[in-house]
């Protein structure tokens, strides 16, 4: 199963509104929210939309006259509106930002439980800087677009709805008039809205793969020193950075597209109604304080039109945002629990038959597998690099399941283990192991339900018992000793064993071990080889190991090359077929 996000947005940017109904689910819990905020901004602009009729009513009727105290009058009902207005502006961008922040913390939680769920293919397939750009960028925009850009555009349509009445109901001639541009602005957003969305989109992507390039170098940035390669990332990060700076551009030109062309339609607009209106007042159809008001529903009219320029470009940007974020939440991992069959009695803990496997848009790795692994015994696999050797390991943890034939795991189908059933099962220490920043107590507890409970002093005494104190005395500051992400507190081989310690309190039926002693030396080698014989006798042990020390007491050896599995026998037979390969290759 394809699981590239990039090959996705290629080919299925959802329309705008199917992109909407699949985002509903995340407003609903704020609905009581929404509904607080439309009704300020009601009120908010209900008050705005009455001062022009009232200016042009105090013009006509006072300030002709020289009323000074009616003009007072309506100045201090004006000063009340506007006071009323503020109130209601001031509510309606609150619970706007609340409603943005709640949904941006729905977003982001969901989008990460979703890549928790995701399988390993999923993560060999994309960049994690672009994934990270998803969580922040582009959840950030949805956020930005729900805080602030809804507000407007919602007040700004109340705005245009309720000054298209004023002019309409005030001169239905004149109205049209002052209406007929906004038609061009329509046409023209519906064209050129698809092309709006696609450059903004492609800007996101850009902005992720630089993101992934800037993550890339600076996780390796020991490696490129050592080999002097910081010409080599550099140019990488050039070409990300101007095809980000290229597409930047493009969605720029884009998005400020609108805006000259708004504020055209709304000076035409302008000139129409003082045109139309000049000569309805020489007729003695129209008075001046009645022109000043329509004006100003005009000016009501187009002003927010002027700012749906920039929020339309918001929103094109949220849902390209959204398209982005929605691809995630709606993969699904091809890892699926079946029903369980009826188990075998008597079975081998692991038996693989006929399996094939191939990784996504890549060759057969794997090519009719066939083996049985009994309780208790030691198995090794040997062969050259690239033998497939970490394939079968990676699918005796399910890592992966195979393109064709069945692995069994205790007579079932491993495919019928819950997630948590299998790792109680299956032990796996991989040769560069993933620790968790905090301390060691911490990282070795991790997963392990039966001492999640455990104080510092009562996990000591387990380790004390099981002959893993040995390994412990290696750390100055024991089980308190920090643990950073990024291995910078500790050596390779440090990491190995407090994974080896991880796996080995865990008791598993089945422990793999994945070039776990590449990176430790011989002495603790043999320390961690008595360990392992201290392991409860029905547990069995897989050791993927090129220091051929390491598997000289396995019980059985299998040899791997070329995506075949052959038992090698002896100890002596492994040897000779290792340099007969050598030879040949």
């Amino acid at each position: 199963m394809s699981y590239n996000l990039n090959k996705l947005a290629a080919g299925q940017e959802t329309k705008t509104g199917k992109a909407l109904r699949n985002f509903l689910p995340y407003l609903r819990p704020d609905r009581n929210t929404l509904f607080g905020a439309l009704f300020a901004i009601l009120i908010s602009t209900s008050m705005n939309l009455s001062i022009p009729i009232l200016i042009g009513h105090t013009i006509d009727v006072y300030v002709t006259h020289k009323d000074y105290n009616g003009v007072l009058l309506f100045s201090g009902i004006l000063f009340g509106i506007f006071l009323i207005s503020l109130t209601a502006s001031y509510f309606q961008t609150s619970l706007m930002g609340t409603v943005g922040q709640n949904i941006l913390y729905r977003l982001r939680n969901d989008v990460f439980s979703r890549l928790q769920k995701l399988p390993i293919a999923f993560f060999n397939q994309n960049k994690a800087g672009d994934l990270i750009s998803r969580i922040n960028n582009d959840t950030d925009k949805l956020n930005q677009f729900f805080a602030q850009s809804l507000v407007q555009f919602i007040s700004g349509f109340a705005s245009m709805i309720g000054a298209a009445v004023f002019l309409l109901s005030i001169h239905f001639t004149l109205g049209i008039a002052a209406i007929a541009p906004a038609l061009l602005l329509l046409i023209i957003t519906r064209i050129t809205g698809p092309i709006v969305k696609k450059k903004n989109a492609e800007n996101m992507k850009s902005t992720g793969g630089m993101s992934a390039e800037i993550q890339e170098s600076l996780n390796n940035f020991k490696v490129i020193i050592a080999f002097n390669r910081r010409d080599y990332f550099r140019k990488r990060f050039d070409i990300a950075n101007k095809e980000q700076y290229k597409t930047a551009v493009t969605a720029g030109l884009v998005n400020n597209f609108f805006m000259p062309l708004f504020s055209l339609c709304a000076n035409l607009a302008q000139l129409a109604v003082l045109a139309y209106g000049i000569y309805l007042i020489s007729q003695h159809e129209f008075t001046i304080g009645l022109l000043i008001s329509y004006l100003s529903y005009c000016t009501y009219f187009y002003n927010p039109m002027r700012q749906f320029a920039i929020l339309y470009t918001n929103f094109q940007v949220a849902m390209a945002g959204w398209d982005r974020i929605s691809h995630i939440l709606n993969m699904e991992s091809d890892l699926h629990v079946i029903p369980a069959a009826n188990q075998t009695t008597k079975a081998p803990l692991l038996v693989f038959k006929d399996v094939n496997f191939h990784y996504p848009d890549g060759k057969d790795i794997l090519h009719h597998i066939s083996f049985e692994l009994e309780k208790g015994k030691t198995y090794a696999l040997v062969g050259p690099t690239g033998g497939g050797k970490t394939t079968t390991a990676s699918l005796i943890a399910r890592l992966f399941d195979p393109t064709g034939g069945e692995v069994l795991l205790d007579g079932r189908d491993i495919r019928s283990f819950t997630d948590e059933e299998r790792t109680q099962k299956i032990g796996f220490i991989l040769q560069e192991p993933f620790l968790f920043t905090g301390n060691i107590y911490e990282n070795i507890i991790y997963g392990n339900k039966k001492y999640q409970h455990y104080t510092v002093e009562q996990l000591l005494e387990v380790i004390r018992t099981t002959g893993l104190d040995t390994l412990l005395t290696r750390f100055d500051g024991g089980l308190e000793t920090p643990v950073l992400s990024s291995g910078d507190s500790l050596s390779l081989g440090q990491k190995q064993l407090i994974a080896f310690m991880r796996a080995v309190l865990r008791e598993p039926e089945l422990l793999v071990l994945d070039e776990a002693t590449a990176n430790i030396d011989t002495v603790t080698e043999q320390l961690l080889e008595e360990i392992l014989q201290k392991l409860p006798s029905h547990t069995t042990r897989v050791i993927i190991a090129h220091r051929l020390n390491t598997i000289e007491n396995a019980d059985e050896i299998f040899f791997i090359n070329a995506g075949e599995i052959v038992r090698a026998g002896s100890f002596s037979h492994a040897m000779n077929m290792l340099l007969h390969h050598e030879r040949n290759s």
